[in-house]
């Protein structure tokens, strides 16, 4: 086959160039790297080059073969991979930067002036003194200070109660005064045979933290209703393990909040001065210790009946540390028998027998406030005998007197 070769025209091989330059010819691409390697910065170019045609490959390269695009998306995946495990590497770490860090220093600038406190006029050769400023901050008073972080003893209110006229208005107000006091409280409610639906009613509206029990005993067999039920949350108290200090709180006395406040403050056994409505309704009684301090030395008693007990205290005039019944090796108790109210005693009787169980002598009781010189619950014996307990708290049917508004 013939080939043809056009030869360069004369004329423009003749022809001449600005700035001296040659004729124009095709380089080879050895020629291209040498001028390229003969920049400034070589190795800065040959990784430009090197990124360009690796870039190049993976994403400008035309796959002529069915399904080369899957190895274009497994390379993206596997940049993006890397990508992601490149981020979640721990470059730094808090502990790196201190307090420190974080607090300027100004220091005292040689100034010529000053201000003048009288005239507000600098004066000459003088400098003006500026204290240090931080920025970091100072440490104040103990947290423990500030705040009162020491944990309060769980208080567990004990309260027997039954089905009578005034019953709804007597757990109302106490649930009321429990109410107010700071948590942690139980309040631990016991019925006799069932428990109702309208305790349990005024129960959950109190809003304070409940046990309602029962005591299953016959009642036939009983001879005072309280001292079973308290016996019933006793027993509670001790299968439970309940750590606190138990209160018998009966639903028809009267408390004030300080009371349940000094409770907080009893390690075994605490007590203080109950004020009393005599039977006749004609007279106050004061019963409940005589103290020095917080050391009981004496007793308040004005019934001839009760001088030959040996502890004169009102049921509600006491509180001891529920630890005492589940932990006899704790308060050192010569027996580890179940402590329990009797009823077997006199009426009467029935609290110093009790107490004779908790402590041995007045040196274990703490008196309640200080010198028991304040009166913070009243017994006052208020009770409807002749009217019947309306079910559900609902009268069905008007009274008998009934008056027309015309």
């Amino acid at each position: 086959m013939a080939s043809f070769r056009r030869a360069l025209s004369p004329a423009y091989q003749d022809r001449s160039y600005q700035n001296g330059a040659g004729a124009f010819s095709v380089s080879s691409s050895s020629h291209k790297l040498n001028s390229i390697y003969s920049s400034p910065f070589p190795a800065l170019v040959a990784f430009v080059v090197g990124l360009r045609r690796f870039l190049a490959g993976v994403f400008v390269r035309r796959y002529t073969k069915k399904g080369q695009w899957r190895k274009v998306l497994f390379r993206c995946l596997l940049f993006f991979l890397f990508g992601f495990l490149l981020g979640m590497l721990p470059f730094g770490h808090e502990d790196d930067v201190t307090k420190q860090d974080f607090w300027v220093e100004i220091k005292r600038p040689h100034v010529n002036k000053q201000i003048d406190s009288e005239n507000r006029v600098l004066k000459d050769d003088e400098k003006l003194d500026v204290d240090q400023v931080r920025l970091n901050v100072d440490k104040g008073p103990k947290m423990n200070e500030m705040f009162n972080l020491v944990p309060r003893k769980p208080l567990i209110v004990v309260t027997p109660t039954y089905n009578r006229s005034l019953q709804a208005y007597f757990l109302n107000r106490l649930g009321q005064v429990l109410r107010l006091v700071p948590p942690p409280i139980m309040w631990i409610v016991v019925e006799m045979n069932s428990a109702s639906m309208e305790t349990a009613e005024i129960l959950r509206k109190t809003g304070v933290m409940y046990r309602h029990l029962v005591c299953s005993k016959n009642f036939t067999n009983v001879k005072d209703r309280g001292i079973q039920q308290r016996n019933t949350a006793l027993e509670h108290i001790e299968h439970h393990r309940l750590d606190g200090i138990v209160y018998f709180a009966d639903d028809d006395n009267i408390y004030s909040l300080e009371l349940f406040e000094d409770l907080r403050d009893i390690s075994r056994f605490g007590t203080w001065p109950v004020a009393m409505l005599a039977q006749s309704k004609n007279k106050a009684i004061l019963e409940g210790p005589v103290c020095n301090g917080s050391q009981v030395i004496g007793w308040h008693t004005n019934e001839k009946s009760k001088r030959l007990r040996r502890f004169h205290v009102d049921m509600s005039g006491f509180a001891f540390n529920s630890t005492i019944l589940w932990d006899p090796k704790r308060w050192r108790r010569p027996t580890s028998d179940p402590i329990r109210q009797l009823d077997s005693v006199k009426e009467g009787f029935q609290e110093t027998t009790f107490i004779e169980q908790l402590v041995e002598d007045e040196s274990q009781m703490e008196g309640s406030p200080p010198s028991c010189s304040k009166i913070m619950n009243w017994h006052l014996h208020l009770e409807a005998h002749n009217h019947n307990y309306p079910k559900g708290w609902l009268l069905q049917k008007n009274l008998d007197a009934v008056f027309s508004t015309k």
